[in-house]
Parts: C-alpha cells; structure tokens; sequence
C-alpha cells in the first residue's frame, strides 16, 4: 500500500476534479465523468494499479459517481421547470438496453482498447464544443418510431464505453432538434442516471486483475466516496450557473482542454511511437 505522504496529494487532487467535474455535470451539459475517467486512470495507473483492465474500473467508478450527481443535478433542473420529462420517459427504455450492452463489451475489451475508443470519442466531442453552433438544426421535433429506437440505444452504448453519462451526446442530438439548451441540459443529467444504475449494478460482477483496493467488481469505492463527497457540493452549484451564465465562452476553453485529453489518451493506447 503506498504511504500517507503519497496518498494525501492524490486525495486532494481527487476531492479538486471531483469539485470540477460536479460544476461541469450541470453547467455544460458534459457529464462530469469525461473528466474523471481519465483522472481516474492517471491516479490509479500512478499508485501502481495499472493493468489490462484498469480502464474498466475507470469507466465503472465515473459512471457510480454519475448515479449522484445526475440525481441531484435533474432535481436542482427539475425546480426550475428545465427537464423535459416527456423525453426521459420515451428514451429511457432504448439508453437502458444500451447501457446493458456497454458493460457486457466493455468487459469483454482491454484497457489499450477503451483508452482508444474514450479518447476517439473524446476528441469527437472536444470539436463539437470548439466549433459547433447552438443554431444548428436537423429537425424542430426529437426523433421517433426507428430513429429513437437506433439512437437512444447508442447514446446508452457510447457513454458507458466511455464512463460518462448522456450530456455528451444527449445535449447535441436535443439542441439539434430544437429543444432549448437549459432544457437538453437538465434534461441530460437524467439521461446519465438512467445510463449509470443498470450499468453499475453490471460492473459489480465484473472480474478485474490487479484492482485498487476497495473494489467491488470494477467499482472502486474509495475513490467512489472521495469524488463524490465533493460533487454533491457542486454539482447544484453549476445547475444555478447554467441557468445564470452564458456558457458559451466556456464550452470552447473545455472544448480544448478535451481535446488534448483526448489526444493524450489515444497516445497512451497506441503506446510508445
């Protein structure tokens, strides 16, 4: 076990981007989990833990942290009138058979994998924050009958590979279809709780070589407990912000640090040039 003195720092560091990744959960519409799984990796890849399968305990300790913060995200939306309930009802039942999915292949797959696939996606996303355009649309109503029956499987599919709740993909595909960015945003944060219950109850029961201490399955709960101790405090905090502050500005400065995440992460999966 490493000592204090190489622990406390780790602590503080986790308590710092469990801070961050709660303001990003409401304010952006992100999913604060796009920033915790490769922090997670780093932390956990640094104690020593690093493993063929160490970026599975990533993806599941994000995605538990999400089960928190998305509820109390879409109630702190939920007072202001943001959520748009009628599309968590519809969508729910396609994300939650995706989300099934996800955890049944990302078991399945090695930590250079995922790296590669959370990095692709990763920097996909990081351009849309740097160049899309609220005032984008392909259509004024969300999608039905086959179109949601693709979609909202895959938006479950996507963001358990990458350990993040629905934000990511769920903001794009509502504003583009005309629903108001404070609403897809509120209504996002229940996507992701409907994406990280089924999916962490998956990765209880999957079996992880040289694991962090305190794991169950793939779910570290010390880490667990760290991030979210911080996330509850902010994670309302940046919902009130959403609703105060212009993001925009922002969006692009998160749009570029995402991206050079991305890249990092997509380095460390092809290894050593």
């Amino acid at each position: 076990m490493p000592d204090l003195a190489t622990l406390l720092p780790l602590v503080l560091l986790l308590m710092a981007i469990g801070a961050f990744a709660g303001v990003l959960a409401g304010l952006l519409g992100v999913g604060g989990g796009i920033v915790l799984v490769p922090a997670f990796y780093y932390t956990f890849a640094g104690l020593g833990y690093e493993s063929g399968e160490l970026m599975q305990v990533c993806l599941a300790t994000s995605l538990a942290t999400i089960i928190v913060t998305s509820a109390r995200s879409v109630m702190s939306h939920h007072r202001k009138g943001a959520v748009r309930w009628d599309i968590l009802k519809t969508w729910a039942p396609g994300i939650v058979v995706g989300a099934v999915i996800g955890v049944l292949v990302a078991s399945s797959l090695r930590s250079a994998t995922l790296q590669a696939i959370f990095g692709t996606l990763a920097f996909s996303i990081g351009l849309y924050m740097l160049f899309g355009n609220a005032a984008w649309r392909l259509d004024n109503d969300m999608p039905r009958g086959p179109l949601r029956a693709v979609l909202s499987p895959l938006v479950g599919f996507l963001s358990v590979l990458m350990g993040i709740g629905g934000g990511s993909f769920g903001v794009p595909i509502m504003t583009l279809h005309g629903v108001p960015i404070h609403r897809a945003v509120a209504t996002a944060a229940g996507f992701g709780f409907i994406i990280a219950l089924p999916s962490v109850i998956g990765f209880f029961f999957v079996d992880v070589a040289n694991a962090p201490p305190g794991s169950l399955g793939a779910v570290n709960f010390p880490a667990f407990l760290v991030v979210i101790a911080m996330t509850l405090i902010t994670a309302p905090l940046g919902a009130r912000l959403a609703h105060a502050l212009d993001p925009k500005p922002l969006k692009r400065v998160f749009g570029v640090f995402l991206t050079l995440v991305a890249l990092n992460m997509l380095r460390k999966a092809l290894g050593p040039f």
